[in-house]
């Protein structure tokens, strides 16, 4: 196979666009001399003569020709490569692979994609759902760029090898089967379930945030049942068969249960995102990094109006 060298075919074209040597090499910022051994060579390497004398010019074969028909689609696709790397450095292209657990998928990932679609087409994110410890896990594994879970299951601010980005401070309500003494109290304090049946996952996030907050308020939490999905923990509840912790973005809400901010002490739960030290300034990334903080701003705008 022939050795085709993307400068010396340049050099080729530009004699063909400027008709001489010396309006080549003026045009190039090279020598007469330099520009013809660059074609010499070339020549050599393909197997086939380029250039013709003719009188004190020079004329490309027909060889040539050939060889420049199919050089262009190359330039071709030279070009757009420069364009798509330009809009990579940009922040304009790229794809983000982000680890999320359940409940940032609906509520943080896919309003973060739609406006990256709006305002940046080019930037793509493919989602991985992930527990909030096995979102860390792929991100220090290389199999995601970013990784979002809650703060009680990040990478310490310490942690030399990542950055830690908080997002929201996601406040929790209280879901109680309807009927509940407490579903038409005036004031809603955590203390009062002291005796209740709690519903949370037997391990994971939801079992620590449901415990720390409910020891917060003074006592250690009954479970009556263990469930780690919104749609089983809320049917329970909403059959009476006890009382659970939610944040206001679970994708799932049953007509049924009663849900009541609290009123005292009320527990949140802290969702911060996560990227490999230095990560953060890939422009890509930066964008959806952006896109999220907008969300989480606007999640929060929204608690604080309601």
């Amino acid at each position: 196979m022939a050795e085709w060298e993307i400068r010396k075919l340049h050099i080729l074209r530009t004699l063909r666009e400027q008709g001489t040597v010396t309006a080549t090499a003026e045009t190039l910022r090279m020598t007469p001399s330099a520009v013809s051994q660059q074609l010499t060579n070339l020549s050599a390497r393909l197997g086939v003569p380029l250039l013709q004398a003719q009188g004190r010019r020079v004329r490309l074969t027909d060889a040539a020709r050939l060889v420049l028909r199919h050089a262009e689609a190359v330039f071709e696709q030279l070009e757009r490569a420069d364009a798509e790397l330009a809009a990579y450095a940009r922040g304009e292209a790229g794809e983000v692979r982000v680890g999320a657990f359940s409940t940032a998928v609906p509520a943080l990932v896919v309003p973060a994609v739609r406006a990256l679609r709006a305002a940046h087409p080019g930037v793509s994110v493919r989602v991985r759902e992930a527990e909030a410890e096995e979102a860390y896990e792929l991100l220090a594994a290389g199999e995601v760029d970013l990784a979002l879970s809650l703060a009680a299951h990040a990478p310490s601010a310490a942690d030399p090898g990542f950055t830690r980005v908080p997002l929201l401070a996601d406040p929790l309500d209280l879901a109680l089967p309807p009927g509940h003494e407490l579903a038409s109290a005036d004031r809603v304090r955590l203390a009062d379930l002291a005796a209740e049946a709690w519903i949370f996952g037997g391990s994971g996030p939801w079992s620590d945030i449901t415990r720390a907050a409910c020891e917060a308020a003074g006592f250690s939490p009954y479970q009556g049942h263990s469930a780690a999905g919104w749609t089983a923990i809320l049917a329970m509840v909403e059959a009476g068969m006890g009382v659970a912790l939610v944040p206001p973005t679970a994708p799932v809400r049953r007509a049924g249960e009663v849900m009541r901010a609290l009123t005292e002490e009320r527990p949140h739960r802290h969702v911060v995102a996560a990227v490999r030290k230095g990560a953060a300034d890939a422009p890509a990334l930066e964008r959806v990094l952006t896109a999220l903080r907008e969300v989480a701003a606007g999640l929060s705008g929204q608690e604080r109006r309601e």
